[in-house]
């Protein structure tokens, strides 16, 4: 079965997604039924919260398509709204924005490093994307409203619901979504760049997705403010999101972020996910530390 072409059918390598052959099969009638006792527990048990959608049936009846138009694929505008206000916010906010890079065209995936709760207007404001992120985050105040409001997938971290996220996963990447992922896991103080881990890269070897899909690593690179402590910007461990916040927005002078978009890469060109995380990480932290070099 591959996702690239419905419900059913084979990929064909090497062509757009648009390109791949739909298999149709005639609609069957069914009977009436009635709703019995038992009922109940052959049914998918939804929760919604805007766009967060947890499945919480492991074999559910609700097919990857009607999952990803649960979690916002009706709203096809939103992506450029997201784009503009978070453009919007650095100019208000005094931080001057640099995009150095284009964002790619191919069907795909972002991975970038990341560093601080701003990544999410620096991510936003150079291309449109939707963010992967761990469902805690959409219980967060502030941050969690932006991230469903902006289409975030949220996973959990649940063996039991692997599967069902990643057919939510392909149904947002056949819609034509670019998912972007944090492979580091965690938030740094913007002054190194940790591993990356291979786990979410694998969701792009199946189905014969690796065989037309792209991946753009992306490095995000702040500079404080002149005089300020270097990793003014970086909000990670146990910092309290509302002192930072606070803290940010009250500074005299503000500082600038800078937003490299590196050449996407194939991701059939390497064997193996932890071959692709290797290279992605290579590639994004030899841009951020040139950077932290540059400014010694």
């Amino acid at each position: 079965r591959s996702f690239l072409t419905g419900e059913c059918g084979a990929v064909q390598a090497g062509r757009p997604l648009h390109a791949a052959s739909f298999v149709h099969r005639p609609r069957q009638r069914r009977r009436p039924h009635r709703r019995g006792a038992g009922d109940a527990a052959r049914q998918s048990a939804v929760a919604e919260d805007g766009d967060h959608l947890h499945l919480r049936r492991e074999r559910g009846l609700l097919g990857p398509r009607a999952a990803a138009e649960r979690a916002g694929l009706g709203r096809p505008v939103s992506p450029y709204i997201t784009q503009g206000v978070c453009r919007t916010a650095f100019f208000l906010q005094g931080i001057r924005y640099e995009v150095i890079g284009t964002p790619m065209d191919h069907p795909g995936a972002i991975v970038a490093n990341h560093s601080s709760w701003l990544d999410i207007f620096s991510l936003n404001a150079c291309q449109r994307v939707y963010f992967v992120s761990k469902a805690e985050v959409s219980r967060w105040p502030l941050i969690g409203w932006l991230a469903r409001a902006t289409g975030t997938v949220f996973i959990e971290r649940d063996p039991k619901k692997a599967k069902d996220q990643q057919a939510l996963f392909e149904a947002r990447i056949r819609a034509g979504h670019k998912l972007l992922f944090f492979p580091e896991g965690t938030s740094t103080d913007g002054r190194r760049v940790l591993p990356f881990k291979s786990t979410l890269f694998a969701a792009f070897y199946t189905h014969g997705l690796e065989h037309v899909m792209h991946i753009q690593p992306v490095s995000v690179y702040y500079r404080a403010p002149k005089g300020q402590d270097p990793r003014t910007y970086g909000w990670w461990g146990d910092m309290a999101f509302a002192h930072h916040f606070l803290q940010t927005l009250m500074l005299v002078r503000q500082g600038s972020v800078e937003v490299t978009l590196h050449e996407p890469v194939s991701v059939d060109a390497f064997a193996t996910r932890k071959d692709l995380a290797a290279y992605c990480e290579g590639v994004v932290r030899a841009s951020v530390e040139a950077r932290i070099a540059a400014e010694r």
